[in-house]
Formats: C-alpha cells, structure tokens, sequence
C-alpha cells in the first residue's frame, strides 16, 4: 500500500520509552513520523554536542536503531559504545557516526537523512530542530537549573522549563508532519527532560494545539524522582497544558493492571512509584481515558510492551 493512502502517524518524544512504541508501531501499514528532542547533553551526547555545536545525538541514534531493518550485526556496531579507559571513551558508534555525517552533509538533518538511508529505516526521523539547544528548568522555589542532566538531580519541584538561545526554530519538516498527522502520539519518557522539550518550541506548539489529528498522551506508568515526584496522570496532563496550551491533549493511554510488588520495590530504591491514575479528574480536564494492559510482564525493569502498546494505538485510527 502506498504511503499516501496509509494513516500518517506522528510520535513526539525522546529517551527510552519513544524507540518503544516505535519498534511496534514500524510494522503496520501506516506512514510513521518520529518527531525526536535534541536537548539531552549528557554522556557522550553532550560531548558531542559541546565540541561540534551540533544537536544533541543520543535520542536520535536510539529511534534510527529502533525503526531500522538492517542486519542485527550493523545495528550491533551502530549501538556499540567504547569502554571506559581509552580516546573514544564512553563514545557510541552512531553518535560518532551522525557527527561525522553532520560535518559531510553540513546539516544536522541530511546527515541523519542519509545514515536512516543506509541502515533502511522504515518512516521518517526528524530532529526536532536543526539548532543545538539548552534547556532549563525554572523550580518552584524561584531557583533555576541549567542543563537536561542537571535538572533531575536538583530533586527540586519543576515549575516549568524552557529553551535557549532564543529563538528556536523548529524543523519545517516536524510541523508539517503535526499539521497534517491523522493522529499525534506524545510518548512515555521523562516528562520535563525528554518530552517537554519538544513540545515547547514556537510553531511546535501552536501545530499541536492547532492540529486536526486526535492528540494521545502515553502516560508514564511509574513516577521519577526529581521530575514528576507525586505525579497522579492529570497532573502529567497539566505540565503538558500549561507549557502547550489548554486542550492540548485529547486523549491519554494508561496501564489498568496492577505492578507487582517485586517491581515496585526495585523502583521504590529510585524514589519512583506507581503513577495514580485519577480517572475522574482526566475525565473532568475533557479526556477520553483509554485502558489497557500495555506492561511487558517479562521485563524486571517496567516497560510498554511494544507489540501491545502498537495494537492499541492502532486501534484508534479512524480508518
């Protein structure tokens, strides 16, 4: 089936939850759009980013891995990162590489145009931005904390974030695929480090707000310390509103089964529990609450199961 009969698809995010819901979403009949941040500055990402003043690597070399169909051995060497102890020191293969085909190129988005050409990526990725970035966070105490990495680590209440320099411009390419997206999925991710960053870009925004496809939040399924301590559902919802815009969200997807006590134990180490799904609030803040068993009970660390998270949303594509 051709692309332009397919349903198009837009999934908004970053860290480890978006390769997630690509990896299942990459194989059914519809024309994906990855929308990925390029705000994470640490590790080798951040070194990257740093020397060559180019967008932040990481998340994009993790959806190129994700949504590709290229011989499990060259997604290996892809993914490699070198050990600790030498001049490539905690260095990943595919962020050398997208620098290296950044400078080739001369622009951050052919390079990872051409590198989704080689590794036969199946939909399009697009850097939020064409622009290195920085994100800050304001906190509720009237502190503000500089840096993606840092933010989580201040264990401080987040009152909002925000980007510099100013003004980002957004990739055409990302709001067009908003604008003309039959449905826009935010992935499950950190919310004010991973999520947030993306959505809060001029034109970003207002493609969102203004879009005619149906918006769907994948809420997280456990809280994170220094981000969402305390979180219930609505109150992810409202960090996403009062950045966006009311109504930014339609809908929100959320696990109904309950998380094993082992599981919660291992995550309570972390300061992180279940996130209170506070369905008559969503329900008042005008959301259609959509439930499911969407957890990979095989995994000790809590994870969408890919192939259950991508029969869902499927599901809600008016086709």
């Amino acid at each position: 089936m051709s692309n332009t009969f397919q349903p198009r698809v837009v999934v908004i995010g970053g860290g480890t939850g978006m390769p997630v819901l690509l990896r299942g979403l990459k194989d059914l009949p519809i024309h994906l759009t990855a929308l990925v941040t390029v705000a994470d500055d640490g590790g080798s990402t951040g070194r990257l980013r740093n020397e060559l003043n180019i967008p932040a690597p990481g998340d994009i070399r993790n959806v190129i891995a994700a949504l590709s169909d290229a011989e499990p051995m060259l997604l290996d060497l892809f993914q490699h990162r070198f050990p600790i102890g030498n001049g490539l020191s905690g260095h990943s293969m595919g962020n050398l590489l997208l620098a290296a085909m950044t400078s080739i190129t001369g622009d951050f988005y052919n390079g990872i145009k051409e590198i989704s050409r080689v590794l036969n990526v199946k939909g399009d990725i697009f850097p939020i931005s064409n622009q290195s970035m920085r994100l800050h966070a304001e906190m509720h105490d009237g502190t503000t904390v500089s840096g993606e990495s840092n933010i989580p680590l201040a264990k401080k209440r987040i009152k909002r974030v925000f980007l510099s320099p100013q003004p980002i411009k957004p990739l055409p390419h990302a709001v067009r695929a908003i604008q003309h997206a039959d449905l826009i999925v935010i992935s499950p991710g950190s919310l004010y480090t991973s999520i947030l960053p993306n959505m809060i870009i001029p034109e970003i925004d207002a493609a969102i707000q203004q879009a005619e496809g149906k918006v769907i939040y994948v809420c997280n399924v456990m809280t994170q310390a220094g981000e969402t301590t305390g979180y219930a559902a609505s109150d992810h919802v409202q960090a996403i509103c009062d950045h966006v815009g009311d109504n930014a969200v339609d809908s929100i997807i959320v696990h109904n089964e309950p998380i094993r006590q082992n599981v919660r134990e291992i995550y309570a180490e972390e300061n992180a529990e279940p996130v209170v799904y506070d369905t008559d609030r969503l329900l008042e803040m005008g959301l259609q609450v959509i439930e499911g068993d969407i957890i990979d009970p095989t995994k000790t660390t809590l994870r969408h199961d890919t192939a259950k998270i991508a029969k869902l949303i499927y599901t809600l594509l008016d086709r």
